[in-house]
């Protein structure tokens, strides 16, 4: 097949980890390079955001069409809605100008499926849309801090009534689908997301802790993504303070994410307020910011420590979850959205609720008092992992999406591995 994933502001070509580059990107990138392996042909659209950039770059197998919409330069994606018109019209044109026409189109977050849905009215495409986060559980969540206009409502109403296809990536956002928007449950997917096997895999931990200049006899706390509010990071740093508190032999947490290659305050403001709740719990020397890390390092640090904590308000799925039960590390987690689904509560690690230092604190201490436990639950993290939740399968299953609804016959593998992934949600 010949396939348009649409994907606006998260590109990718860009380096996740900053404020608008985070599971989005590792998506989208991770479904180009599977689908490519897999024979189809992929294009990328998505917002140029450097001046200097082609106008087709290439990409594992796959191109990435760098769309001319809006200053080429990097924006917040709260400011992108008013140029999706523009992306629209370039890739309605783009599309025309092919030798041949797109089977379906996938479009990533609202603004992308605003796009989709003027490529379906066009053109005739097929459009199926994954949503990564819904707008009415992000205001619920945030609030007035929410910096998208009520537009995106509408916007996210028409494309689950016209979309062929609206994709879930957990049995959260399904509910949320159907209970916030009203969605037909018959016209639901549910495909999660992955991790990738050559990427994200178990290796000696002194070994990894010896390669990143960290001490052997710490008890090792990884958080690692964007560094924004709604992570609930502070949630973190002040469980870091309580478990100190309680149990002798001290907890530190090292942190990984943030806009710059150094942890800088000034490029991620967040540093500077947890930095400043560090020293509120006294716990400034057992709080590490580590700055941006390359893809190809993650690894070792999700080797090296010795549990993997993730506590934001909601997460419509997460996808540093899979990578550290791809590494048999034990995960805790905020007991919402994908987390729920991906972390088997008791076996493969444990839920606590979010903005609760207490309740991830008592978690902290069982983990770091039995270490048994702990391994256990790695390596049931890892086989769950295998299982359910590999880039792979994933690429399978959105393949038969596309194909039906586009009136072609998919193969029986990728048929198969969409009935297996729906039937895991039971």
């Amino acid at each position: 097949m010949k396939i348009a994933l649409i994907s606006e502001h998260a590109s990718p070509l860009a380096i996740a980890g900053g404020v608008d580059s985070g599971g989005q990107n590792i998506y989208v990138a991770n479904v180009a390079r599977q689908l490519a392996r897999k024979g189809h042909q992929v294009d990328v659209f998505t917002r140029c955001d450097r001046s200097l950039l082609p106008l087709i770059s290439k990409f594992e197998g796959a191109r990435v069409i760098n769309v001319p919409a809006g200053p080429a330069r990097q924006l917040p994606k709260e400011q992108l809605l008013p140029y999706m018109e523009e992306f629209s019209r370039f890739v309605i044109q783009f599309s025309r100008n092919e030798p041949t026409r797109y089977d379906a189109v996938h479009a990533n977050f609202f603004m992308s499926g605003l796009v989709g849905l003027r490529v379906k009215e066009a053109l005739g495409v097929p459009l199926v849309t994954t949503f990564h986060a819904l707008g009415r559980v992000r205001r619920l969540h945030q609030g007035p801090d929410d910096g998208f206009p009520d537009d995106r409502f509408d916007i996210e109403d028409a494309l689950v009534r016209r979309s062929d296809s609206v994709i879930a990536e957990c049995p959260q956002d399904t509910s949320d689908l159907v209970s916030l928007y009203g969605a037909d449950p018959a016209r639901i997917d549910l495909v999660p997301c992955g991790f990738d096997s050559d990427e994200f895999h178990p290796s000696d931990k002194e070994s990894a802790r010896a390669e990143l200049g960290w001490p052997q006899d710490r008890f090792i706390v990884l958080q690692l993504g964007r560094i924004v509010p709604r992570k609930g990071i502070d949630n973190v740093v002040r469980a870091i303070g309580l478990c100190n508190g309680k149990q002798s032999g001290a907890a530190h947490l090292y942190v990984v994410g943030g806009n710059s290659d150094e942890a800088n305050e000034i490029a991620t403001p967040e540093i500077g307020r947890l930095r400043g709740i560090a020293q509120e719990c006294g716990v400034t020397d057992h709080v590490h910011f580590l700055g941006r890390r390359s893809r190809s390092r993650l690894r070792l640090y999700y080797n090296a420590a010795d549990v993997f904590v993730t506590t934001p308000w909601y997460e419509p799925f997460g996808i540093t979850p899979l990578e550290a039960m791809a590494c048999s590390t034990p995960v805790i987690g905020a007991d919402v959205g994908g987390i729920r689904y991906s972390v088997a509560d008791g076996q493969t690690g444990l839920l606590v609720p979010p903005k609760d230092p207490a309740a991830l604190a008592n978690a902290l201490i069982l983990l770091k008092s039995s270490p048994d436990l702990a391994r256990t639950m790695g390596e049931a993290g890892l086989a769950r992992a295998r299982e359910m939740f590999t880039w792979d399968g994933v690429a399978d299953a959105l393949a038969s999406v596309y194909a039906r609804v586009s009136g072609i016959t998919a193969n029986e593998g990728e048929v198969a591995t969409l009935r297996a992934v729906g039937g895991a949600s039971a």
